[in-house]
């Protein structure tokens, strides 16, 4: 009996087809606030626009990279069909990600639902131009989902070998010259 079933590979690009069409979805979402609420406030930087970078899927979740004219934030939210742990708007919570353990502020965002987020950069005057940014939150999100490279530890010393031969002549080990009595 033989079923069609979709690979994991297959389902692995779903799951990220879906957090890039979340970040498709925050990048609007902040778009439209940025257009209606945020532009004439004195955090607003005007070089810079909003852009989500890097969404994907780790374990049920979408993650990746808001950035705005006033933050840049590291932001995790539940996939279709699943859900995140129940926390009130305002709690900190913990998202275990493969670069560590990163601590988020829940909140709601209108359009949208609970969005988990952290912030990396606030306000974004130190930011020239849109391209800065997305290196920057790049080169930050790979090192959110990148574990981090464990250094294997050197093994001891071995010990000094002893030498009863020398040890009667007044040498510690093999090749030092010892006192000798005279």
């Amino acid at each position: 009996m033989s079923e069609a079933r979709a690979s994991d590979a297959e389902i692995e690009s779903d799951a990220d087809a879906a957090a890039r069409a979340i970040g498709v979805t925050l990048e609007r979402i902040y778009g439209e606030i940025a257009t209606r609420s945020m532009r004439d406030l004195p955090v607003y930087n005007p070089a810079l626009g909003v852009t989500a970078v890097s969404f994907r899927a780790i374990e049920g979740r979408a993650v990746g990279i808001v950035a705005t004219p006033w933050f840049m934030n590291l932001v995790v939210a539940a996939l279709p069909e699943a859900s995140l742990p129940p926390a009130p708007a305002g709690a900190s919570v913990t998202h275990a990600l493969p670069g560590g353990d990163f601590g988020c502020v829940v909140g709601e965002v209108a359009g949208f639902g609970r969005l988990d987020s952290t912030s990396l950069f606030s306000p974004m005057f130190d930011f020239a131009d849109p391209e800065t940014v997305v290196a920057v939150a790049e080169a930050a999100i790979a090192e959110i989902v990148t574990p981090p490279v464990v250094e294997p530890s050197p093994p001891p010393p071995e010990p000094a070998r002893l030498d009863r031969r020398a040890l009667l002549f007044g040498r510690r080990a093999r090749g030092e010259e010892g006192s000798s009595c005279r």
